[in-house]
């Protein structure tokens, strides 16, 4: 008997764990329409990844950008970028540079999906930059244009990929404007409705 009541628990108990662990696909994207973009919304995140080349100067750069928006209309954010980075400048001095831009994001209606939207981006701001052996400081004029997608793992999260062209041009009079092309990845977190 006991034998029998042994088996029948051990039986029971399997079926019982293998049930409790049962496995679940990771979610890859979410269904979600039009509602992380509706007005009254905010976006926090930015890129963590940015990467770009500069014609004139034959230089790479990284870049790290957080931003946060608001959504005036469904489908428009306005908002604040801000940013770091280190510049490597062939046959020059390194420099590591920041940036301070507000910014308009619109994503467009055509070619989106429930999962994912195209989006354009525009910002004016400022920037500065400090070479690290000769100790030299400027402030520049900056503005960036940008193509994206944001693709919507959840309801309030989106991974994000951007091209886009940035130009920056320094007060100092023997100042030389900069431009180049750019990539970041990123994420968008949406708070709100």
């Amino acid at each position: 008997m006991k034998k029998l009541f042994l088996s029948i628990a051990l039986v029971l108990g399997g079926l019982m764990t293998v049930n409790a662990q049962s496995v679940q696909t990771p979610n890859l994207s979410d269904k979600v329409g039009t509602t992380p973009i509706k007005e009254g919304n905010w976006m926090v995140g930015g890129a963590i990844g940015s990467l770009g080349y500069s014609f004139e100067g034959e230089n790479f750069n990284i870049n790290i950008m957080p931003k946060a928006g608001y959504f005036i209309t469904d489908g428009i954010a306005i908002g604040l970028g801000t940013g770091v980075g280190f510049q490597t400048v062939k046959g020059g001095d390194n420099v590591w540079h920041y940036n301070v831009s507000p910014f308009v994001r619109y994503y467009f209606p055509e070619g989106s999906s429930e999962t994912g939207r195209f989006f354009g981006q525009g910002e004016v701001g400022i920037s500065g930059a400090s070479a690290t052996a000769n100790n030299t400081n400027q402030t520049s004029f900056a503005f960036g244009l940008g193509l994206g997608y944001s693709h919507f793992v959840s309801r309030n999260v989106a991974l994000e990929a951007q091209v886009g062209y940035n130009y920056s041009k320094s007060n100092a009079s023997s100042a030389v404007a900069q431009n180049g092309l750019g990539l970041a990845v990123g994420f968008q977190i949406f708070l709100g409705n």
